[in-house]
């Protein structure tokens, strides 16, 4: 074994964004000296490329993550609690879906840069914890356990030694890449035909909100939707969902008079609330929205994939950071309950993660369906009360999958299985209703029958 090797930290963590933080910290505390490689600047100090969506919903698994570290007192104060969506009509009508079945089961709203920023406060608490900034994970060596790695200011690539790598450079990993390359890899990526665009709602000249606060507001039209999370700072962060190619699409955005008609046509009620739309609009890069799938996660035990890296899903089940997060949690249960023997531990936590985040997946495009078109359904709205209902008056025995996937830690296929047979006994019995229905009014209206 080299020198090299031998000073060798005993993880090598790629990829300090959300995941790969938390990660560290995870196996820092575990007592492991850890490397973290970051791409960009120190965030705290530096101001980062826009890219990836700035705010997100913190859920039950992302918090239970967050708990088991000591980290809750510090973010809780970044967030904002939201009870429930808050639905927008063309005509202005508003309707209110709760999400939970009492006040307490809500989601929070929370920067992406400041709980990034807050969790690499909590790393810099970890004298067995290093950290260095601009500096990408550009390739990976699985003969020789060698990490490329690339100074961003330079561009020049130094090779560096590791023992164990946690791959959490996101969906176009590099370290993923090096899996790709051994026999019988499973990979595949789904573009959705819609990208994302960022917009602004500022805070008033007092410093308070436009719009109700606790809320996710949803301007769900159909084939394409605008929906709005709040911040302390009292604006809204906004994202356009919408087709990259069509009749009303970002290809055909390319303006300002058809900016300015494509929002006073479909969101008339927000439009004066965003002084800066058109500048947002044409400034603001258009994000896509990829689902990636891929097989094994780890390889020999000396390397594994968390996060985005490992099962980057479509952002409408606001899940993405919590199932990472749930993946920094289990992996860490997983190394507990090995001994610290990583091709077992890797290998459990496999085990454990890949059923539930492809059930995410599916999860996540389901909701996509749901959020720009079936909200504003009466008929959803109906089913969505009647099951609400019925788990007030049941309890645990029938819980919402709302429910199930935010506001619990059962695992994903697990609550996507269950929703699936509570819709079966849900259908036969309003069948059966519809049914009676039908024959009582049949017997009211045939004579021989009064």
């Amino acid at each position: 074994m080299s020198d090299e090797l031998m000073v060798a930290p005993s993880f090598t963590v790629c990829g300090a964004g959300l995941a790969g933080t938390l990660a560290a910290l995870y196996l820092a505390r575990q007592g492991n000296r850890v490397t973290l490689y970051e791409r960009l600047p120190d965030m705290r100090t530096h101001s980062v490329p826009r890219g990836r969506s700035i705010n997100l919903a913190l859920s039950r698994r992302g918090l239970h993550a967050l708990e088991a570290l000591g980290l809750a007192p510090v973010i809780h104060p970044l967030t904002i609690p939201m009870r429930g969506r808050m639905i927008h009509s063309l005509q202005g009508e508003l309707t209110f879906q709760p999400y939970g079945r009492t006040p307490e089961e809500t989601i929070f709203s929370i920067s992406r840069h400041q709980l990034n920023c807050a969790l690499l406060d909590a790393a810099a608490h970890w004298p067995n914890l290093e950290i260095h900034f601009q500096s990408r994970c550009v390739g990976l060596n699985l003969s020789s356990m060698t990490l490329e790695i690339e100074d961003t200011r330079t561009r020049t690539v130094r090779q560096v030694s590791a023992r164990t790598v946690v791959g959490a450079d996101g969906a176009f990993s590099a370290i993923r890449q090096a899996l790709q390359r051994t026999d019988r890899y499973d990979y595949a990526q789904t573009f959705l035909p819609h990208g994302y665009k960022e917009l602004t709602i500022p805070a008033l000249p007092g410093g308070q909100h436009a719009l109700e606060k606790n809320y996710l507001h949803i301007w769900p039209r159909q084939d394409f939707m605008l929906i709005a999370l709040p911040n302390l700072d009292g604006s809204f962060t906004c994202t356009l969902f919408l087709a990259y190619e069509g009749a009303e699409s970002f290809a055909s955005l390319t303006d300002e008079d058809a900016i300015r008609r494509f929002f006073d046509r479909h969101f008339p009620d927000v439009t004066p609330l965003m002084p800066t739309l058109v500048e947002d609009f044409q400034h603001n890069p258009t994000g896509s929205m990829v689902t990636i799938r891929c097989f094994p996660w780890q390889y020999a035990g000396r390397v594994v994939l968390i996060g985005d890296a490992a099962h980057a899903v479509v952002p409408f089940y606001g899940q993405g950071m919590n199932a990472s997060f749930e993946d920094c949690f289990v992996l860490d249960e997983c190394l507990r309950r090995h001994n610290g023997d990583t091709s077992a531990a890797f290998l459990d936590y496999q085990q454990q993660r890949k059923v539930n985040t492809d059930a995410l997946a599916e999860l996540a495009y389901e909701n996509y369906l749901e959020m720009r078109a079936k909200v504003a359904s009466p008929w959803f709205l109906m089913r969505r009360r009647l099951e609400y209902a019925l788990s007030n008056l049941l309890g645990d025995r029938f819980l919402p999958l709302y429910t199930m996937v935010s506001f619990t830690r059962i695992p994903y296929a697990e609550a996507r299985a269950r929703a699936a047979r509570q819709d079966r006994w849900l259908d036969a019995a309003l069948a059966t209703l519809a049914l009676l229905v039908l024959l009582a009014l049949l017997w009211w209206l045939w004579p021989a029958g009064r």
